[in-house]
């Protein structure tokens, strides 16, 4: 091929992003290709929204298929410019005078024909230099798609530490008063017990704001050794296949090393204490009805709300799309306006379950959807390998060990207050803040089972 021509055509097969040979190479709806990589890192380093590098063309994609045919024409290009490379008298093999075009697995050496058939390498396996580069360039994209999932997944976490740590002394400071308000629903004065109860919650509470602050910290560190890693790996990938080849043992060390250790989340947690007659004395108010009023599930968006919430849109958790038929949904079959109440209600074979109450007027109209602002809920929702705890109106995550059996619901229209019980351990789970609920409402249930798909 003329020289000229070949220049060309090696430059179409440049990103204008490293001015390198196109790395797992992507074609963005203006029709401008990119390193897939490159295209990663420079949206993350412009926080700005998606656009085109070269004409500015905003993009609504984010996620895109590899460009199959322009990855096989720089594959091509690459194997003329390592031919053009080998014929070349600097990279003769010193002592046959024959082309290095073996490339030595084992020793992760390259050697001319003879040297791959002397007693030295002999027993070793062997495979053409171009072959093994396009095998470790292939692999090493595989550890940059890995790692970019790692710092994606690291970055949720760091949000979601922030959220911890900024809604932590919140949470706290509200446990703490609605404890005092349980303790003196069953003893007038303060008790002894109480003491040791509010002096064990700002123990717990030192300690859990010291672990978020240095789960932090670990995070932020492996976030910034992992971009780095990241970025070793697109240098090495845009090496010619030679240099490539030279660097592959010290490469696969360096990604080795970084996934070691990973910093997960902490859950901060407070123990469930328990608050001696605190069950016996709310059963004075023990009401009984029957959950025969079904709601049709699909009308209920509640799960879908608050796992987007948790999970956030861009995951793609298989529960975010859960077969909302498989639940049971009720409201009782009598209205409260005023006075104190109390049920319980056993969670035990649930998977995703929330107790509590739900507006009146919502629920005796038909075919109305529910939303947030109609509940006032206790829910626990699965998350992964582990549950998350929390509460609506609003929306308040709970840090609190979570309830096995029953849960009880106390209705008290007198502070205009909900609160949940865990029965087993005679603890508070939460108590929302007086005068946060003025209007009728009926007990509400919502369950999917254990035994789910």
């Amino acid at each position: 091929m003329d020289s000229d021509i070949l220049q060309a055509f090696q430059r179409e097969l440049t990103c204008s992003i490293c001015l390198n040979y196109l790395v797992e190479p992507v074609t963005m709806g203006c029709g401008h290709s990119f390193c897939h990589p490159c295209l990663c890192l420079f949206w993350e380093e412009a926080q700005t929204p998606a656009h085109c590098p070269m004409c500015r063309e905003r993009s609504q994609q984010r996620d895109f298929k590899t460009n199959i045919r322009l990855k096989n024409l720089v594959s091509i290009a690459r194997q003329a410019s390592l031919k053009h490379f080998l014929n070349s008298k600097e990279y003769m093999c010193v002592t046959h005078k024959e082309r290095k075009k073996i490339f030595c697995e084992e020793d992760k050496n390259q050697l001319c024909l003879l040297c791959s058939n002397s007693e030295e390498h002999r027993a070793h396996r062997h495979c053409p230099l171009e072959e093994a580069a396009k095998e470790y360039r292939e692999k090493f994209v595989k550890q940059m798609r890995s790692f970019w999932k790692k710092m994606k997944e690291n970055q949720r976490n760091l949000k979601r530490e922030n959220r911890k740590i900024n809604q932590w002394v919140w949470y706290v400071h509200l446990h703490r008063e609605a404890t005092k308000a349980a303790y003196r629903m069953v003893h007038p004065d303060v008790h002894e017990e109480e003491k040791e109860h509010l002096e064990t919650l700002i123990k717990e509470h030192k300690i859990t704001v010291q672990q978020l602050k240095k789960s932090k910290a670990k995070m932020l560190q492996k976030r910034k050794q992992l971009k780095k890693v990241f970025k070793e790996l697109m240098k090495t990938c845009h090496k010619p296949d030679v240099e490539l080849l030279q660097d592959v043992e010290d490469t696969l060390a360096m990604c080795e090393l970084v996934v070691l250790h990973m910093p997960q989340p902490v859950r901060p947690r407070l123990n469930a204490q328990p608050i001696t007659g605190l069950v016996d004395r709310l059963k004075h108010f023990q009401v009984n009805f029957s959950f025969h009023n079904e709601i049709n599930s699909r009308n209920i968006m509640l799960f879908d709300d608050v796992r987007s919430l948790i999970f956030g849109q861009d995951n793609e958790d298989e529960s975010l799309n859960l077969d909302r038929s498989n639940f049971f949904a009720a409201w009782g079959d009598q209205a409260f306006a005023s006075g104190k109440y109390y049920w319980e209600l056993d969670v035990n074979d649930s998977w995703d379950w929330a107790v509590g109450v739900c507006r009146d007027s919502v629920v005796r109209k038909t075919h109305t959807m529910i939303e947030l602002e109609d509940v006032f809920l206790l829910l626990s929702v699965k998350e992964e390998n582990h549950s998350s705890l929390l509460t609506t109106s609003p929306i308040f995550f709970l840090h609190i060990e979570e309830p096995l059996g029953c849960v009880g619901v106390f209705l008290d229209f007198q502070n205009e207050s909900v609160g949940f019980l865990n029965v087993a351990k005679s603890s508070l789970i939460w108590r929302s803040p007086a005068g946060s609920l003025n209007f009728p409402v009926r007990p509400f249930f919502f369950r999917r089972p254990n035994n789910y798909g």
